[in-house]
Protein backbone atom coordinates (compact mmCIF):
# COMPACT_ATOMS: atom_id res chain seq x y z
CA UNK A 1 0.00 0.00 0.00
CA UNK A 2 1.01 3.40 -0.95
CA UNK A 3 -0.49 6.61 0.23
CA UNK A 4 -1.07 9.52 -2.58
CA UNK A 5 -1.14 12.54 0.37
CA UNK A 6 0.74 10.55 3.75
CA UNK A 7 0.94 13.51 5.19
CA UNK A 8 -2.65 13.87 5.91
CA UNK A 9 -2.00 10.60 8.22
CA UNK A 10 -0.70 13.21 10.82
CA UNK A 11 -4.56 14.24 11.21
CA UNK A 12 -4.94 10.69 13.04
CA UNK A 13 -3.26 12.18 16.09
CA UNK A 14 -6.17 14.06 16.80
CA UNK A 15 -8.59 11.01 17.31
CA UNK A 16 -7.34 10.16 20.24
CA UNK A 17 -7.23 13.47 21.81
CA UNK A 18 -11.22 14.27 20.57
CA UNK A 19 -11.89 10.83 22.44
CA UNK A 20 -9.58 12.36 25.90
CA UNK A 21 -11.42 15.63 25.51
CA UNK A 22 -15.22 13.62 24.86
CA UNK A 23 -14.47 11.80 27.85
CA UNK A 24 -13.44 15.38 30.40
CA UNK A 25 -16.46 16.94 28.95
CA UNK A 26 -18.96 14.15 29.78
CA UNK A 27 -16.95 14.29 33.39
CA UNK A 28 -17.30 18.05 33.35
CA UNK A 29 -21.21 17.73 32.36
CA UNK A 30 -21.88 14.66 35.13
CA UNK A 31 -20.45 17.13 37.50
CA UNK A 32 -22.31 20.21 37.43
CA UNK A 33 -25.55 18.02 37.20
CA UNK A 34 -24.61 16.12 40.25
CA UNK A 35 -24.52 20.12 42.07
CA UNK A 36 -28.04 20.28 41.17
CA UNK A 37 -29.66 17.01 40.90
CA UNK A 38 -29.41 13.92 42.77
CA UNK A 39 -28.94 10.88 40.95
CA UNK A 40 -31.98 8.86 41.65
CA UNK A 41 -34.00 11.78 40.56
CA UNK A 42 -31.35 12.00 37.47
CA UNK A 43 -32.53 7.86 36.91
CA UNK A 44 -36.10 8.82 37.13
CA UNK A 45 -36.25 12.20 34.61
CA UNK A 46 -33.94 10.23 31.81
CA UNK A 47 -36.02 6.80 32.07
CA UNK A 48 -34.92 4.69 28.88
CA UNK A 49 -31.39 6.48 28.63
CA UNK A 50 -29.16 3.31 27.02
CA UNK A 51 -25.87 4.32 28.10
CA UNK A 52 -23.87 1.62 26.12
CA UNK A 53 -25.89 2.88 23.02
CA UNK A 54 -24.67 6.48 23.70
CA UNK A 55 -20.74 5.32 24.08
CA UNK A 56 -21.66 2.92 20.69
CA UNK A 57 -22.72 5.87 18.49
CA UNK A 58 -19.18 7.95 20.12
CA UNK A 59 -17.32 5.40 19.30
CA UNK A 60 -19.13 5.10 15.48
CA UNK A 61 -17.98 8.79 15.15
CA UNK A 62 -14.51 8.59 16.16
CA UNK A 63 -13.88 5.51 13.91
CA UNK A 64 -16.18 7.37 11.03
CA UNK A 65 -13.84 10.46 11.31
CA UNK A 66 -10.56 8.25 11.46
CA UNK A 67 -11.74 6.48 7.89
CA UNK A 68 -12.44 10.12 6.93
CA UNK A 69 -8.35 11.07 7.16
CA UNK A 70 -7.29 7.85 5.88
CA UNK A 71 -9.42 8.61 2.95
CA UNK A 72 -8.11 11.72 2.31
CA UNK A 73 -4.34 10.19 2.48
CA UNK A 74 -5.67 8.79 -0.62
CA UNK A 75 -4.85 5.12 0.06
CA UNK A 76 -3.31 2.81 -3.13
CA UNK A 77 -3.03 -1.11 -3.29
CA UNK A 78 -3.15 -3.31 -6.19
CA UNK A 79 -1.81 -2.31 -9.43
CA UNK A 80 -4.30 -1.00 -12.61
CA UNK A 81 -2.58 -0.18 -16.17
CA UNK A 82 -2.97 3.15 -17.59
CA UNK A 83 -2.97 4.58 -21.20
CA UNK A 84 -1.70 7.70 -22.08
CA UNK A 85 -1.82 9.18 -25.56
CA UNK A 86 0.75 12.41 -26.09
CA UNK A 87 -0.23 14.92 -28.31
CA UNK A 88 2.05 17.48 -29.73
CA UNK A 89 4.20 18.73 -32.54
CA UNK A 90 7.64 17.73 -33.37
CA UNK A 91 10.14 21.14 -32.68
CA UNK A 92 13.70 20.91 -33.98
CA UNK A 93 16.01 23.91 -32.79
CA UNK A 94 19.06 24.66 -34.60
CA UNK A 95 21.70 27.10 -32.33
CA UNK A 96 24.59 29.49 -33.35
CA UNK A 97 27.00 28.66 -31.83
CA UNK A 98 29.93 30.52 -33.36
CA UNK A 99 32.25 32.60 -31.79
CA UNK A 100 30.01 35.74 -33.34
CA UNK A 101 27.33 34.38 -30.85
CA UNK A 102 29.37 36.08 -27.99
CA UNK A 103 28.73 39.52 -29.04
CA UNK A 104 27.29 41.64 -26.15
CA UNK A 105 25.07 44.04 -27.86
CA UNK A 106 22.29 41.96 -26.86
CA UNK A 107 22.70 41.87 -23.09
CA UNK A 108 24.32 39.71 -21.57
CA UNK A 109 25.63 38.39 -24.63
CA UNK A 110 23.93 36.59 -27.96
CA UNK A 111 24.23 33.12 -26.65
CA UNK A 112 23.24 34.23 -23.55
CA UNK A 113 19.97 35.80 -24.91
CA UNK A 114 19.51 32.75 -27.07
CA UNK A 115 20.23 30.57 -24.72
CA UNK A 116 17.45 31.54 -21.86
CA UNK A 117 14.83 32.89 -25.22
CA UNK A 118 15.08 28.66 -25.55
CA UNK A 119 14.70 27.35 -22.19
CA UNK A 120 11.61 29.72 -21.42
CA UNK A 121 10.03 27.77 -25.09
CA UNK A 122 10.89 24.98 -23.04
CA UNK A 123 8.79 25.68 -19.81
CA UNK A 124 6.07 26.46 -22.40
CA UNK A 125 5.96 23.07 -24.25
CA UNK A 126 3.23 20.69 -23.32
CA UNK A 127 3.24 17.21 -24.93
CA UNK A 128 5.73 18.55 -27.61
CA UNK A 129 9.20 16.38 -28.69
CA UNK A 130 12.26 19.03 -28.94
CA UNK A 131 15.29 18.36 -29.97
CA UNK A 132 18.65 20.22 -30.61
CA UNK A 133 21.36 20.87 -32.99
CA UNK A 134 24.54 22.74 -32.18
CA UNK A 135 26.37 24.28 -35.20
CA UNK A 136 29.09 26.42 -36.37
CA UNK A 137 30.95 25.70 -39.79
CA UNK A 138 29.64 21.84 -38.43
CA UNK A 139 26.64 20.85 -37.10
CA UNK A 140 25.95 18.05 -34.36
CA UNK A 141 22.81 16.32 -32.94
CA UNK A 142 23.02 17.28 -29.44
CA UNK A 143 19.36 15.59 -28.71
CA UNK A 144 16.76 13.88 -30.90
CA UNK A 145 13.80 14.70 -30.68
CA UNK A 146 12.17 13.92 -26.93
CA UNK A 147 10.03 14.73 -24.34
CA UNK A 148 12.21 14.42 -21.23
CA UNK A 149 12.42 18.38 -20.94
CA UNK A 150 14.77 18.06 -18.08
CA UNK A 151 17.62 16.69 -20.23
CA UNK A 152 17.46 19.20 -22.64
CA UNK A 153 17.86 21.54 -19.93
CA UNK A 154 20.76 20.04 -19.61
CA UNK A 155 22.07 20.17 -22.34
CA UNK A 156 21.06 24.19 -23.63
CA UNK A 157 22.94 25.17 -19.72
CA UNK A 158 26.46 23.63 -21.32
CA UNK A 159 26.42 24.66 -24.90
CA UNK A 160 29.64 27.42 -25.26
CA UNK A 161 30.77 28.56 -28.64
CA UNK A 162 34.23 26.85 -27.36
CA UNK A 163 33.24 23.44 -27.77
CA UNK A 164 33.07 23.09 -31.57
CA UNK A 165 36.00 22.88 -33.88
CA UNK A 166 34.37 26.26 -35.76
CA UNK A 167 33.79 29.37 -35.69
CA UNK A 168 32.17 30.10 -38.66
CA UNK A 169 28.30 29.62 -39.08
CA UNK A 170 27.32 27.17 -42.20
CA UNK A 171 23.64 26.73 -42.24
CA UNK A 172 23.81 24.06 -45.01
CA UNK A 173 24.90 21.62 -42.02
CA UNK A 174 22.81 22.44 -39.79
CA UNK A 175 19.99 21.87 -42.25
CA UNK A 176 21.58 18.39 -43.31
CA UNK A 177 21.52 17.44 -39.58
CA UNK A 178 18.31 18.59 -39.40
CA UNK A 179 17.29 16.36 -41.71
CA UNK A 180 18.64 13.48 -40.88
CA UNK A 181 17.08 13.96 -37.28
CA UNK A 182 13.54 14.20 -39.26
CA UNK A 183 14.23 11.30 -41.44
CA UNK A 184 15.31 9.28 -39.22
CA UNK A 185 12.68 9.86 -36.49
CA UNK A 186 9.94 9.18 -39.91
CA UNK A 187 11.17 5.88 -40.43
CA UNK A 188 10.69 4.62 -37.06
CA UNK A 189 6.76 6.22 -36.34
CA UNK A 190 4.13 7.85 -38.72
CA UNK A 191 3.06 11.25 -36.87
CA UNK A 192 0.59 13.49 -38.40
CA UNK A 193 2.16 16.23 -36.25
CA UNK A 194 3.39 19.40 -37.58
CA UNK A 195 7.73 19.20 -38.07
CA UNK A 196 9.55 22.41 -37.37
CA UNK A 197 12.99 23.21 -37.31
CA UNK A 198 13.93 26.81 -35.76
CA UNK A 199 16.93 28.33 -36.27
CA UNK A 200 18.35 30.94 -33.97
CA UNK A 201 21.87 33.04 -34.55
CA UNK A 202 23.17 36.04 -35.81
CA UNK A 203 22.53 35.04 -39.29
CA UNK A 204 25.96 35.18 -40.63
CA UNK A 205 26.72 32.73 -43.11
CA UNK A 206 30.32 31.57 -44.31
CA UNK A 207 29.46 28.23 -45.28
CA UNK A 208 28.29 26.92 -48.80
CA UNK A 209 25.21 27.16 -50.58
CA UNK A 210 22.03 25.62 -48.30
CA UNK A 211 19.60 25.85 -51.07
CA UNK A 212 19.27 22.04 -51.72
CA UNK A 213 19.38 20.68 -48.03
CA UNK A 214 16.73 23.80 -47.00
CA UNK A 215 14.35 22.12 -50.16
CA UNK A 216 15.23 18.35 -48.36
CA UNK A 217 13.81 20.22 -45.27
CA UNK A 218 10.61 21.21 -47.23
CA UNK A 219 10.21 18.37 -49.18
CA UNK A 220 9.78 16.47 -45.97
CA UNK A 221 7.23 18.88 -44.62
CA UNK A 222 9.10 20.78 -42.45
CA UNK A 223 8.32 23.79 -41.45
CA UNK A 224 11.70 26.63 -41.03
CA UNK A 225 11.25 29.53 -38.39
CA UNK A 226 14.15 31.71 -37.85
CA UNK A 227 15.02 33.83 -35.00
CA UNK A 228 17.71 36.66 -35.60
CA UNK A 229 19.90 37.63 -32.45
CA UNK A 230 21.80 41.03 -32.11
CA UNK A 231 21.72 44.48 -33.25
CA UNK A 232 22.53 45.67 -37.18
CA UNK A 233 24.46 48.55 -35.73
CA UNK A 234 26.68 45.56 -34.48
CA UNK A 235 29.47 45.43 -32.01
CA UNK A 236 32.79 43.37 -31.78
CA UNK A 237 33.34 39.93 -30.73
CA UNK A 238 35.19 39.17 -27.54
CA UNK A 239 37.90 36.58 -26.43
CA UNK A 240 36.36 35.05 -22.98
CA UNK A 241 38.86 33.11 -20.86
CA UNK A 242 36.61 30.26 -20.46
CA UNK A 243 38.14 29.59 -16.53
CA UNK A 244 37.96 33.51 -15.30
CA UNK A 245 35.68 34.68 -18.28
CA UNK A 246 36.83 37.97 -18.00
CA UNK A 247 37.99 39.66 -21.84
CA UNK A 248 41.46 38.47 -22.92
CA UNK A 249 40.82 40.81 -25.77
CA UNK A 250 38.54 41.11 -29.47
CA UNK A 251 38.90 38.82 -32.21
CA UNK A 252 40.72 40.51 -35.49
CA UNK A 253 40.43 39.56 -39.00
CA UNK A 254 44.00 38.24 -40.64
CA UNK A 255 44.74 41.97 -41.23
CA UNK A 256 44.55 42.26 -37.81
CA UNK A 257 41.51 44.45 -37.96
CA UNK A 258 38.95 44.22 -35.02
CA UNK A 259 36.18 42.27 -36.65
CA UNK A 260 32.78 44.06 -36.43
CA UNK A 261 29.93 41.35 -36.01
CA UNK A 262 26.42 42.46 -37.30
CA UNK A 263 22.71 40.72 -37.58
CA UNK A 264 22.25 39.75 -40.80
CA UNK A 265 18.42 39.82 -41.46
CA UNK A 266 18.12 39.30 -45.05
CA UNK A 267 19.76 35.62 -44.46
CA UNK A 268 17.46 34.89 -41.59
CA UNK A 269 14.05 36.14 -44.24
CA UNK A 270 15.40 34.65 -47.04
CA UNK A 271 15.26 31.33 -45.44
CA UNK A 272 12.00 31.68 -43.08
CA UNK A 273 10.34 32.16 -46.51
CA UNK A 274 11.52 29.93 -48.50
CA UNK A 275 10.98 27.34 -45.72
CA UNK A 276 7.08 28.36 -45.15
CA UNK A 277 7.78 29.85 -41.57
CA UNK A 278 8.48 33.14 -40.59
CA UNK A 279 11.23 35.53 -38.90
CA UNK A 280 11.37 36.74 -35.73
CA UNK A 281 14.32 39.37 -34.35
CA UNK A 282 14.34 39.22 -30.97
CA UNK A 283 16.81 42.02 -29.04
CA UNK A 284 16.34 42.99 -25.42
CA UNK A 285 12.87 42.11 -24.93
CA UNK A 286 11.11 38.98 -25.61
CA UNK A 287 7.58 40.18 -27.36
CA UNK A 288 8.87 38.63 -30.71
CA UNK A 289 10.14 35.25 -29.20
CA UNK A 290 6.38 35.37 -27.54
CA UNK A 291 4.65 35.69 -30.99
CA UNK A 292 6.58 32.76 -32.07
CA UNK A 293 5.23 30.53 -29.07
CA UNK A 294 1.78 31.68 -30.42
CA UNK A 295 2.54 30.35 -33.53
CA UNK A 296 3.48 26.71 -32.90
CA UNK A 297 0.89 26.67 -30.84
CA UNK A 298 -1.61 27.18 -33.79
CA UNK A 299 0.12 24.48 -35.75
CA UNK A 300 -1.22 21.24 -36.33
CA UNK A 301 -0.47 18.43 -33.40
CA UNK A 302 -0.34 15.29 -33.84
CA UNK A 303 -0.04 11.93 -31.58
CA UNK A 304 3.08 11.33 -30.85
CA UNK A 305 3.25 8.11 -28.72
CA UNK A 306 1.05 5.93 -26.64
CA UNK A 307 2.03 4.66 -23.30
CA UNK A 308 1.17 2.38 -21.00
CA UNK A 309 2.03 2.06 -17.29
CA UNK A 310 0.81 0.55 -14.39
CA UNK A 311 -0.04 2.01 -11.29
CA UNK A 312 -1.35 1.98 -7.83
CA UNK A 313 -5.27 1.82 -7.95
CA UNK A 314 -6.94 4.36 -5.64
CA UNK A 315 -9.06 3.14 -3.04
CA UNK A 316 -9.99 6.00 -1.57
CA UNK A 317 -13.68 5.64 -2.46
CA UNK A 318 -14.31 2.38 -0.89
CA UNK A 319 -12.79 3.98 2.75
CA UNK A 320 -14.87 6.81 2.42
CA UNK A 321 -17.84 4.53 1.87
CA UNK A 322 -16.47 2.58 5.64
CA UNK A 323 -16.29 6.18 7.12
CA UNK A 324 -19.94 7.62 5.78
CA UNK A 325 -21.53 3.90 6.74
CA UNK A 326 -20.12 4.63 10.50
CA UNK A 327 -21.43 8.13 10.62
CA UNK A 328 -24.76 6.86 9.21
CA UNK A 329 -24.71 4.01 12.03
CA UNK A 330 -23.86 6.76 15.11
CA UNK A 331 -26.87 8.88 13.60
CA UNK A 332 -29.59 6.26 13.11
CA UNK A 333 -28.43 4.20 16.60
CA UNK A 334 -31.04 5.27 19.47
CA UNK A 335 -29.46 6.99 22.52
CA UNK A 336 -32.79 6.07 23.80
CA UNK A 337 -34.87 2.19 24.57
CA UNK A 338 -38.49 2.06 25.63
CA UNK A 339 -38.12 1.84 29.47
CA UNK A 340 -39.25 -2.08 30.46
CA UNK A 341 -42.42 -1.76 32.98
CA UNK A 342 -42.10 -3.91 35.74
CA UNK A 343 -45.61 -5.65 36.48
CA UNK A 344 -46.33 -6.23 40.50
CA UNK A 345 -47.46 -9.58 41.14
CA UNK A 346 -50.42 -10.03 42.98
CA UNK A 347 -50.89 -12.33 46.14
Amino acid sequence: MIWEDPHYLWLLVLIPLVAIAQFLYQRFKRSQRQRYIDDPIFKDLYQGEWKFGRKVKDVLMLMGLSFLIIALSGPKIGTEVREIKRQGIDLMVALDLSASMNARDISPSRLNKARYETLRLVENLKGDRIGLIVFTGEAFLQSPLTVDYSALRLFLNIVETDQMPSSTTNFDAAFVEAFKAFEGNEQEEESEAAKVLLVISDGENFGSDFDSSLDALIDLGVKVYTIGIGTQEGTTIPMVDPNSGSIQGYKTDNSGQTVVTRLESEVLEEIADTGGGRYYEVQRGNENFDAFLNQIGELQKGELATQEYADYKNQYQWVTLLALSCFGLSILLPAYRKPVKKTRSVT
